[in-house]
C-alpha cells in the first residue's frame, strides 16, 4: 500500500464560521503550503451547498487558481467531497432540487477532470441517507443518468454511505458501472457498529477512496486511537485487498486545526504498520 497522504479540507486551518467542516472561502490557499511542510501529498477539496457558485471548482478561473496553488505548494487536489448533495441530495422527492443537482454533479465532473481528480465523494450520510427502498432506487436511476460523463472522464463517482454492508454492496452493483466506488469511512463505521471483515468481504475491492477517522459507538468523532475504530485491523484488509487508492485524514479537529492533527498523525505513524 502507498504512504501518500492527503487531508480533508480546512482541518489545518481556523473554522470557518465555526463549522466543523466546511470549504474555507476566502482563505483556502492558505492551507496548501502548510500541508506540504507536514508532508502531505493532497488535499480533499470541499464542495459546499452554501456558496457554492463561489467554490473555485466551479469554474475555469476558479481551476487555474488551484493548479497554480498546486504548482506553488507540490500539494495536489487528487479528490472531491462534494457535501452538497448532503443539502440537496440527488435521491430527493423534489425534482427541482434534482434537476440542479445533476447539473452541479455534471459541471463538476468536467471542471475536477481539469485538475486530474480521482474521485468525486457523494455523501449519502445522517440527514442525507438512503432511509428506504424508494430513496435507494432514486439515487440508482440518477446516478446511472449522469455516470457516463465520469467514465469518459475517468472520474469516479464515490459513494459513502451509512447502508449496512450487503445493502451498500448491492446498490453500487446495481448502478454497474467500473467508475461507481465506495468511500470507506473509518469511523463512520465503527459508530454505527458495523463488523470490518463484513464490509470489505462484501466490497473491499470497490474501495477507492478512505477516510480516516475515529468515533465511539454511536457518538461523534474523538482523536484518533480514543474511539471504537479499530484502525490497524482495517489497514490490514486494506492491503489485503491491494488497496491502492487515496488515503485522508478526516480526523478530529478543534477550533485550531493544526497541533491536533500533528498529534493524531503522530499516532498514527506509530501505530499503523503500512
Amino acid at each position: 500500500m502507498k504512504k501518500n497522504f492527503g487531508i480533508m479540507q480546512g482541518r489545518l486551518l481556523p473554522k470557518y464560521k465555526g463549522r466543523y467542516q466546511a470549504h474555507p472561502l476566502g482563505y483556502w490557499e492558505k492551507e496548501f503550503p502548510i500541508a506540504a511542510k507536514l508532508g502531505l501529498d493532497s488535499i480533499e477539496f470541499i464542495l459546499d451547498f452554501n456558496n457554492v457558485e463561489e467554490n473555485p471548482l466551479l469554474s475555469k478561473s476558479g481551476i487555474e487558481k488551484i493548479k497554480s496553488v498546486e504548482i506553488n505548494s507540490g500539494v495536489k487536489v487528487r479528490s472531491i467531497c462534494a457535501d452538497y448533495f448532503m443539502e440537496a441530495p440527488i435521491h430527493s422527492n423534489n425534482n427541482i432540487t434534482v434537476d440542479k443537482s445533476l447539473n452541479i454533479l455534471s459541471r463538476l465532473i468536467k471542471y475536477a477532470s481539469m485538475l486530474n481528480v480521482k474521485n468525486i465523494v457523494i455523501p449519502c450520510v445522517d440527514k442525507s441517507g438512503l432511509k428506504n427502498d424508494k430513496e435507494i432506487n432514486n439515487f440508482i436511476s440518477r446516478i446511472k443518468s449522469i455516470i457516463s460523463i465520469a467514465e469518459k472522464k475517468n472520474i469516479n463517482i464515490c459513494v459513502e454511505s451509512d447502508l449496512p454492508p450487503t445493502a451498500f454492496a448491492n446498490l453500487i452493483n446495481l448502478i454497474n458501472s467500473k467508475n461507481a466506488t465506495i468511500n470507506y469511512d473509518i469511523g463512520n463505521s465503527a459508530a454505527l457498529g458495523y463488523d470490518p471483515e463484513e464490509e470489505f468481504n462484501a466490497y473491499g475491492e470497490k474501495i477507492t477512496d478512505l477516510h480516516i477517522k475515529d468515533r465511539l459507538y454511536g457518538k461523534g468523532p474523538v482523536p484518533l486511537g480514543r474511539g471504537n475504530a479499530d484502525i490497524p485491523k482495517i489497514f490490514k484488509l486494506l492491503s489485503k485487498v491491494n488497496y491502492k487508492g487515496i488515503v485522508i485524514f478526516q480526523a478530529f479537529r478543534d477550533d485550531d486545526g493544526i497541533e491536533i492533527f500533528k498529534e493524531q498523525f503522530e499516532w498514527f505513524i506509530k501505530n499503523i504498520k503500512l
